[in-house]
């Protein structure tokens, strides 16, 4: 029977030889191979202090901690009595495919009447790519930095330059105010930078809305890969929370990253992690959807007793690496079949007895795959499927997932690919789902999921991520509410962009939530407005797009963001 502390990806992992592993675009993330070792998240009670043997253990917050350790010993590790469950990280991806006027800063920022906002006070973190912290968006009149912490995690600490890593972490180099100031008035060589300018247009996005709040970023560690890993992000939270509160500010946290893989329920290690980040300090978190909505990457269905269901997604050229989730209940039994192109046919044994790992190779194509059980934080069941090209490339063409009901009692069905960044534009469900598309860890239930749409046209855009569209349950909807995200304009002349994405309708709701919580917390107003009460009031204060007759709603929430219209009356 398969180990029940282990997730199922991290089940297959290592029943996978190392070099089959290397051909995957998931199963390889958190090894390294030259170490042969892992990074693993994990939730545990008590301590670990006893641990030896080349385990080396960062404690998070809430019992959770991340954990590197050699291969051949995770076994015995995870039969210690204080472990209760164990995940492999994941792949993040940055949701990027006349927002203030739209967002109704502009009647606090330059207020008629009264005392105008700008985030003063308060902290606004950024977990991303980096910052260009010479960019004077983000320096004050006199020249200095608004930022007041920035955590590269990927640099190698060189100490004779008097740098390291911040108290408490074993990885990275840690900038402080002092220090970036020196670095800007010496106009000496840049100490970080931000390779891909992600971060940098996000947080030029929130500093727009919220222009004296001072800074923390987090550049998330891409050194395993061209993507950061759900590990650098439980990092960055903890820092940026234990910062927060060690100074005594309130702190609203924006990521724009995400990926596609869970049962999206709020059950994951990461997203319950995070739902335990808001309970430290004051805090406000801020996800974006993702850009799932239109990439057809989804598939809902519903299984009745008596009809095979086929479930048929195209293969595009050129994929080098692919999987597949299969989501389903446990009470609900059924036959599972993979048709390649050419008409080849795996029926995937034992399904009722779950835990086992199997492997088939179809055509060009090698399958890993396994079955697994419900889980202590997860009630639904997975069947995960990894493609890996025996030579070069997966067979392109039509494939095939064939279901046959043997008892069902729900018949719920849910298929999830990977990101929509990572796989070829072809590579695509033939009958998608464009509901359920949220991207995780957007899906936790305590933070604010934010949509994009169109400010131009007030309507929804359809790349974002969609909640869930059959329930009317306002208290768990999602997303929460939308923010401009279609062709915003960053900069002006050469150096100007204009973007799209979730990514960039994150940073405005970000900023909001900033300004509420100098409104309440720092102006004395509510010192209990953070959390999910700030949610409350932006719930409140969303404006109703047309064509919608039901709100909260599965595309923008409760509506569009107007931060003027979610101040609490007095």
């Amino acid at each position: 029977m398969a180990n029940q502390k282990l997730e199922d990806q991290l089940s297959l992992a290592l029943d996978t030889p190392a070099q089959m592993r290397e051909k995957s675009d998931n199963l390889d993330t958190g090894y390294a191979p030259s170490e042969n070792t892992w990074e693993l998240i994990v939730k545990y009670n008590g301590n670990l202090d006893r641990l030896t043997g080349g385990i080396r253990v960062e404690p998070l917050i809430a019992g959770y901690a991340i954990v590197t350790i050699p291969e051949n010993l995770i076994g015995a590790f995870s039969r210690m009595e204080e472990i209760e469950f164990i995940e492999k990280p994941k792949k993040l991806y940055p949701q990027v495919t006349a927002g203030l006027g739209a967002s109704c800063f502009y009647p606090l920022l330059q207020p008629v009447s009264g005392k105008a906002l700008s985030g003063q006070g308060v902290y606004m973190a950024i977990l991303d790519s980096g910052i260009d912290y010479t960019d004077p968006m983000f320096r004050y009149a006199d020249g200095t930095t608004k930022i007041a912490w920035l955590w590269d995690q990927g640099k190698r600490a060189d100490a004779e330059k008097g740098e390291k890593p911040p108290q408490g972490f074993f990885t990275g180099v840690e900038y402080s105010r002092k220090m970036l100031n020196a670095n800007l008035q010496k106009n000496s060589e840049r100490l970080t930078t931000d390779v891909t300018g992600h971060g940098t247009n996000v947080a030029k996005i929130a500093v727009q809305g919220a222009p004296e709040s001072e800074l923390i970023v987090v550049k998330l560690d891409t050194a395993r890969g061209t993507y950061p890993s759900t590990v650098s992000l439980l990092r960055a939270f903890t820092y940026v929370a234990k910062k927060a509160q060690a100074e005594n500010m309130p702190v609203a946290i924006n990521l724009s990253y995400g990926n596609t893989y869970g049962a999206h329920d709020g059950s994951s290690l990461l997203e319950r992690f995070i739902d335990n980040i808001t309970e430290v300090g004051r805090n406000v978190i801020c996800i974006g959807a993702g850009n799932e909505g239109a990439s057809a990457g989804h598939f809902a269905g519903k299984l009745s007793e008596n009809e095979i269901q086929r479930i048929s997604f195209a293969m595009g050229t050129y994929e080098r690496s692919f999987s597949l989730q299969l989501w389903k209940w446990y009470a609900d039994r059924m036959d599972i079949s993979i048709l390649s192109p050419a008409g080849e046919q795996y029926l995937i044994r034992n399904q009722d007895a779950g835990g086992e790992a199997q492997q088939a190779v179809m055509e060009q194509t090698k399958l890993l795959i396994f079955s697994g059980r419900p889980q202590p934080y997860r009630k639904r069941e997975e069947v995960y499927i990894d493609f890996i090209p025996v030579e070069t490339y997966l067979n392109t063409g039509i494939w095939t997932i064939e279901i046959t009901p043997r008892r069902i009692a729900n018949g719920e069905l849910r298929l999830y690919m990977p990101s929509a960044v990572v796989r070829s534009e072809n590579t695509r469900f033939l009958l998608p789902s464009p509901a359920q598309t949220l991207t995780i860890p957007s899906t936790a239930q305590k933070v604010i999921t934010v949509g994009a749409y169109n400010a131009y046209v007030r309507s929804y855009a359809a790349f974002s991520g969609r909640g869930d569209a059959g329930s009317d349950r306002a208290e768990n909807s999602k997303p929460d509410l939308a923010a401009p995200g279609v062709n915003i304009r960053i900069g002006e002349g050469e150096g100007g962009a204009v973007v799209s994405g979730t990514s960039y309708a994150t940073p405005f709701v970000t900023a909001a939530a900033a300004l509420l919580m100098e409104y309440g917390i720092v102006q004395g107003n509510d010192p209990f407005l953070y959390g999910e009460k700030v949610k409350a009031y932006l719930h409140a204060g969303a404006r109703q797009l047309p064509g919608y007759d039901m709100w909260p709603n599965d595309q923008v929430g409760w509506g569009a963001l107007c931060v003027s219209e979610s101040l609490p009356e007095k």
